[in-house]
């Protein structure tokens, strides 16, 4: 049904071309070229519903999916569903429980009371969203997605995939076992802590720190333990802080009585064998003024009071070390406790007390200047690290450096059982059932040998073959997998997964079983189609399909291995960056081990955030982000896929903002206004004006071609749905009405806007009566035969006249009667193109140019405007682009191109305008304003 010529209804529009896109299956890939192209996104979790964050990733993969398309490849763009690990299961404990912030998010997205029953069941939880994924933000956003090979990882074929693939790890040696402390939650079993935040809802880049346990006895052998990360420096200690406001708890922790907190003692329970809370507690209070004895040099040091004590950080207790830690230091001058610092590291630039001249460096005078304790805590562990050595006071340790005592002190107490050691978060986590994450030992872990320096090595070397974006993370991929460990692949507990095949009931963690899926989307769709089933999906069908080791059982088989032989390996694995330090490394990793060298990744692309209001990435787990549904409804998908390629460098992180979103709407449908009121302009031919359209659309292709073939899809956007429109609106301004050159271009310019706003460019391309799709449509290619830079350079001229009078009128506020506009004489000209030529063979100079003209008897009556004119343009020269240069070049008779326009500035100035060039005999000049005339830049003289 064809649109009035003013109204766009964009829902409209999106959803009659996503039924024919998705009736006739132009998404669903297939081989009818020798050129292919492999892009997938990272596959989303199955959590709950997905936020406007999320889309511009996939919309970036989708576009450049559509580009490759109609740049002659087939395409495979496939897409699937993260389902292992305890996403969906936190997600049906909390409608089991029925919280109400996630009962109150699926009422309001329209989930029945029927449909929230069945999400107590995990397995139901992804189906509903998988659904949701797919019909409501993949499709409703037009992305061509083969949805014949969606997939999710807890299906059986998905299972014998995984286990496949860890028998090849086994057999390559790069399975391993030992001992390993794990993130646990006690109400979902093991999570898996990284950026991605796959299993977390909180504290995704929280790191395990490693505390020495140092064990402080009072008079009765109670243990009073105060951790650390530095037991070198008890030979510092003066004091003991404990909270006064807190109830501590006894404990027997391997046949030792212990006070502690009573968060400590539950996250011993998980970390030592023979741990027992005990029916008896201390307050905080009863243990200021005691004393205690330190371990190793037993000198009897006070308990004192210290609010800052976190009963929720390590033990509880704190040990204080005035001279060497900024927080101590204050906290003991603030009690006005008679209690004097020990020096025991000697810093070069400090003097013996190097925490109080820092704090006094900094005027720090009370505990609550938190941020400058922060810097002043760095600046002493940074010069004691790199330039501190232990002093006569560390006995045995004497003379030994910070830089280099590492855990001698620790190991040396902890075998004399003055110390044991604990395990501790960096920050809080989180599980996304709400339950604090606690960490676990589990003395027999399963771990992928990651730091195998062969494995290392060779996939170092692949990434030196690889196409990854931006650059600057393909720098850092070397370090980041010489840095990358072994990492613990597999957990016990309610998770869904792949059971490990080399221990019973243990599930593979979810990072481990995502970093060969791309392999599985060859598969897939022939176990959708049923055409193979689980129980053929044997080592024997995997070894022969992707290792072409062994021959075929059946003809399906042979498929399958032909079309990974075609498809394989993976062209772009895009992401977003919290994959830069795990998944993308690990995906690299496994790839390398197990597949053969020419199906290995070939590119990564990686995105930043979408965040909102404070810079904080927007999280589904957080809440706050504005729906998927109600953004396409209120903004319209092309204008939101538009913002999201526009509004900034994918590698950046971008802010949500809906005004801003409001305006690519307006631009979108403004598009289709001047495009409906170029169809009724009436025929009239300008050949220099129309030459100039032919000319700059090349032009735009020329860089909307560069920026495709680097991916910097800003630029392609803002030349498409930019710079195009803004030329074709002073094309029609100056009075352009070729009838066949403007159907020629706006022909072009709706191919060129297709990957990025496909659902506009359908639209408009069956108005204008073109048949079957534009997104059937070849990519304009660049023709340098409709290259005009005369007539470039003319309208260039042109619009700098405008500008410059514009601006005159606006400083002087003068009403003219008559602007006289003056061209530069032919010596300017002549010396200008001399300037650009050198400057284009780099051998421009001021002081020669100047010399070697001067030496020119036809250029001598110049004389000093010679030296003047090479002067003024000298810094505008060496500011022009090559291919401004290369332009401005070509010879233009400027005053004939003014005359020729000569109807447009009048109409244009609203008064009288007359053109001279400076060599006219007749000039009419009473302001002398000629000798300021240059090159491209004419002198207005207004009267």
């Amino acid at each position: 049904m064809a649109m009035e010529e003013n109204t766009y209804d964009y829902i409209a529009v999106e959803q009659k071309w996503q039924h024919k896109w998705f009736s006739q299956n132009i998404n669903t890939a297939s081989k009818t070229t020798q050129n292919k192209f492999f892009i997938h996104f990272a596959y989303p979790g199955v959590s709950g519903y997905l936020h406007v964050g999320h889309m511009r990733g996939f919309t970036y993969c989708d576009v450049i999916a559509r580009y490759k398309r109609m740049t002659g490849y087939d395409v495979l763009f496939p897409a699937g569903f993260h389902a292992s690990g305890i996403p969906s299961v936190g997600f049906a404990k909390k409608v089991e429980r029925g919280d109400p912030d996630t009962l109150k998010l699926l009422k309001q997205n329209g989930c029945s009371e029927e449909t929230i029953k069945k999400l107590t069941d995990p397995l139901e939880v992804i189906t509903y969203f998988s659904t949701v994924y797919i019909d409501e933000y993949w499709k409703r956003f037009g992305y061509l997605i083969d949805y014949s090979r969606v997939m999710n990882t807890i299906s059986d074929g998905y299972k014998k995939f995984i286990q496949w693939q860890f028998h090849q790890l086994h057999d390559k040696h790069l399975l391993i076992q030992k001992p390993h402390y794990a993130p646990y939650c006690p109400s979902c079993g093991p999570v898996a802590v990284d950026k991605s935040e796959t299993d977390v809802s909180q504290g995704g880049s929280a790191e395990i720190l490693d505390f020495t346990v140092l064990k402080f006895a009072l008079k009765d052998g109670t243990i009073l333990p105060a951790a650390t990360l530095r037991p070198e420096t008890i030979f510092g200690v003066t004091n003991m802080w404990v909270n006064p406001n807190v109830e501590y708890h006894y404990a027997t922790v391997n046949n030792e009585t212990w006070i502690c907190s009573e968060d400590c003692i539950k996250k011993l329970t998980y970390q030592h064998d023979s741990v027992h809370p005990m029916k008896k507690t201390i307050k905080g209070t009863e243990l200021i003024g005691k004393t205690c004895t330190v371990p190793e040099i037993n000198r009897e040091v006070p308990i004192l009071a210290g609010v800052f004590a976190d009963p929720s950080v390590a033990t509880g207790i704190v040990m204080s070390v005035p001279a060497h830690a900024p927080y101590d230091w204050i906290a003991l001058v603030e009690s006005k406790a008679p209690i004097q610092a020990i020096k025991i590291i000697d810093v070069k630039g400090f003097g013996s007390n190097p925490a109080k001249e820092a704090c006094d460096q900094l005027g720090i005078k009370s505990q609550t200047e938190t941020e400058k304790l922060n810097e002043a805590t760095d600046l002493v562990y940074k010069k004691e690290f790199h330039t501190g050595v232990l002093n006569e006071k560390c006995g045995q340790y004497a003379g030994i450096k910070i830089s280099e005592i590492k855990d001698t002190v620790k190991n040396d107490l902890i075998q004399r059982n003055l110390a044991t050691t604990m395990k501790e978060f960096s920050e809080p986590v989180i599980c996304r059932c709400k339950e604090k994450v606690m960490i676990k030992q589990i003395p027999d872990q399963w771990f992928i040998k990651y730091s195998d320096p062969v494995l290392t090595q060779e996939s170092k070397d692949a990434v030196i073959t690889m196409n990854i974006y931006p650059q600057e993370y393909k720098d850092e991929l070397p370090k980041i997998l010489d840095w990358f460990g072994d990492r613990a692949a597999i957990r016990r507990g309610s998770w869904l997964g792949t059971e490990f095949p080399y221990k019973k009931d243990w599930i593979i963690e979810p990072i481990s079983d995502s970093t060969l899926y791309p392999a599985y989307y060859i598969i897939s769709p022939y176990v959708n189609q049923k055409k193979i089933t689980p129980t053929e999906m044997t080592d024997a069908f995997f070894n022969y399909v992707f290792l072409g080791i062994g021959s075929p059982k059946h003809d399906v088989w042979k498929t399958i291995r032909e079309d990974f032989e075609y498809w394989y390996p993976v062209d772009i694995n895009l992401g977003g960056k919290e994959h830069k330090t795990v998944h993308f490394p690990v995906y690299i990793m496994n790839h390398v081990a197990i597949m053969p060298v020419q199906k290995q990744p070939q590119g990564i692309f990686v995105h930043w955030w979408v965040t909102q209001k404070g810079k904080e990435k927007i999280s589904k787990s957080k809440g706050g982000a504005e729906p998927i549904i109600e953004a396409a409804t209120t903004y319209g998908v092309d204008a939101m896929r538009l913002y999201y390629l526009h509004i900034g460098s994918p590698f950046v992180d971008i802010e949500w903002d809906p005004e801003t979103v409001l305006k690519y709407k307006n631009r979108v449908i403004n598009i289709w206004k001047l495009i409906q009121q170029i169809t009724t302009i009436s025929d009239v031919k300008q050949e220099n004006l129309d030459n100039w359209l032919k000319s700059t659309l090349q032009r735009h292709i020329q860089k909307i071609l560069e920026a495709f073939g680097n991916w910097d899809l800003r630029v392609a956007s803002n030349e498409i749905f930019f710079e195009i429109q803004k030329d074709l609106q002073w094309y029609l301004k100056r009075g352009g009405a070729d009838k066949k050159l403007l159907t020629e271009s706006v022909r072009t310019w709706i191919i060129l806007m297709t990957p990025i706003t496909p659902h506009l460019a359908e639209e408009l391309w069956e108005t204008q009566g073109y048949p079957s799709f534009v997104t059937n449509q070849t990519y304009p290619v660049f023709n340098a035969s409709n290259i005009s830079e005369k007539d470039e350079i003319g309208e260039y001229l042109l619009t700098r006249v405008v500008e410059d009078v514009n601006e005159i009128l606006k400083v002087t506020k003068i009403s003219p009667k008559k602007i006289c506009i003056y061209t530069s004489p032919a010596w300017k000209q002549n010396l200008y193109r001399k300037a650009l030529q050198q400057s284009t063979e780099k051998t421009f100079n001021v002081g020669s140019l100047i010399k070697e003209t001067l030496t020119d008897p036809s250029m001598k009556p110049f004389g000093q405007q010679i030296s003047q004119f090479v002067a003024k343009i000298a810094p505008e020269i060496k500011m022009l682009s090559d291919l401004d240069r290369s332009r401005f070049l070509v010879p233009l008779d400027e005053k004939a191109h003014l005359i020729d326009a000569k109807t447009y500035l009048s109409d244009v100035l609203h008064c009288h305008v007359e053109i001279f060039s400076a060599d006219d005999a007749d000039l009419y000049d009473p302001a002398k304003k000629t000798k300021f005339a240059s090159p491209l830049r004419p002198a207005i003289y207004i009267e």
